[in-house]
Order: structure tokens, then C-alpha cells, then sequence
């Protein structure tokens, strides 16, 4: 059975991604192109984090399907750069690889049903 992960749980996560992004090429000696991608990979996720329409973002403009299918995609993208181009360098091959493979399990999980923020997700957002 599929265990689903709810959008607010999900939106902390993206959140967790946004500094490991941001944080790899230090934490892991990511160089040049990997490093470059990797921060690239921060901002982006970073502007669709705060863009989708659920309980972690600041502006609801992108549906929570959208977002689902933008996660598929990298995370698919991301395991093609390790093995195809970074499989040269151990550190930057295992990263994305392992990057991809955990975004895609998290897509897996993760509940993107496309019910606006105002109907399925604001039990802990709204104030009243």
C-alpha cells in the first residue's frame, strides 16, 4: 500500500532540499559544473517551494500537481547526470544519484491531489 506524505509535510521538506542544495558542494567537494547545478538546483526549488499552493509557501500560484510533476522530472534528470555526466567523479556521480533517488521516493509518498491550499491543507495555517 502506498503511504502518502501531506503537502505540509512535504512543503518542510522541499524546504530541507533548498539548504542540502545549497549546502553540497561544501559538505561534498562538488566543483565547477556539479557545484554550479547544485546551487542552481537551491534557488529553483527554492522559488517553487515558495510559489506552490500549499501551507509552506508565501505566494499559492503554482498547483500542487504542477510542482509533482516538476519533482518527477528532476528527480529523473538528476539520476541521468550522475550516471551520465558525472560518473567520472565518485563525489558528484553519488550525489545525484542519491539526490534523484531520494526526490523520487519522496514524490512517490507525497499526496499531490489537486485540492487548492483553502480546502485541503490549511489546518495549521489558518488564523481565525
Amino acid at each position: 500500500m502506498r503511504q502518502t506524505l501531506r503537502p505540509s509535510l512535504h512543503g518542510l521538506l522541499d524546504y530541507v532540499t533548498v539548504v542540502l542544495f545549497a549546502a553540497a558542494p561544501g559538505m561534498f567537494g562538488l566543483v565547477g559544473a556539479a557545484a554550479g547545478i547544485s546551487y542552481g538546483l537551491a534557488v529553483v526549488h527554492f522559488l517553487l517551494t515558495v510559489t506552490t499552493d500549499f501551507s509552506a509557501a508565501i505566494m499559492r500560484v503554482v498547483p500542487l500537481k504542477v510542482h509533482g510533476f516538476i519533482e518527477l522530472v528532476v528527480s529523473l534528470v538528476l539520476v541521468v547526470l550522475g550516471l551520465a555526466v558525472f560518473s567520472d567523479v565518485a563525489a558528484e556521480r553519488n550525489f545525484y544519484l542519491v539526490a534523484g533517488l531520494v526526490i523520487f521516493v519522496v514524490w512517490f509518498v507525497s499526496d499531490y491531489s489537486d485540492q487548492p491550499l483553502s480546502s485541503a491543507d490549511n489546518s495549521d495555517t489558518t488564523i481565525e
